[in-house]
């Protein structure tokens, strides 16, 4: 998820150009589409003095409809439904390691430099949320646990 920086530019056909800038200029789908388009832009240039390229899809926020997100990815050949599908599985993991951090003292709660310790102390805070995931997961839609180990 890219974030609107007026520091950070992204050259598009020669130009360079901020992520707003980029948004204004680039064709939109019309209507209700979800994703509201996606360019191929260059970053700079990698030790070897080649390009390098990444996809911009710029999405409609569900939240607020007038507005927009950006999703970066350095693999060009992805398409933009496949890029906006896999941004939705890391957003699953990232909210698992803002919960850990945040609200079950992932790394706060002891201080030890065992490294025995550490994984100790990450397997009980990982077995927490499990347990609250679980606790969540039953309170939402009452179904058996049966259902959770069916592949």
């Amino acid at each position: 998820m890219l974030k609107r920086m007026h520091r950070v530019y992204y050259t598009y056909e020669g130009q360079q150009y901020t992520l707003t800038q980029l948004y204004k200029v680039v064709h939109k789908k019309r209507g209700r589409a979800k994703i509201l388009s996606a360019v191929v832009v260059t970053l700079g240039l990698d030790a070897d003095e080649k390009e390098i390229q990444a996809r911009i899809v710029f999405v409609r926020d569900r939240n607020r409809s007038k507005n927009w997100l950006a999703i970066l990815s350095t693999d060009i050949n992805l398409l933009e439904e496949e890029v906006v599908r896999l941004y939705g599985k890391r957003w699953g993991i990232e909210c698992f390691f803002k919960v850990a951090k945040s609200h079950l003292a992932l790394g706060k709660e002891f201080q030890c430099r065992s490294y025995d310790a550490m994984v100790a102390h990450t397997t009980i805070v990982f077995t927490r949320y499990i347990m609250l995931a679980l606790r969540m997961r039953e309170a939402q839609a009452p179904r058996t646990i049966a259902v959770l180990f069916v592949l």
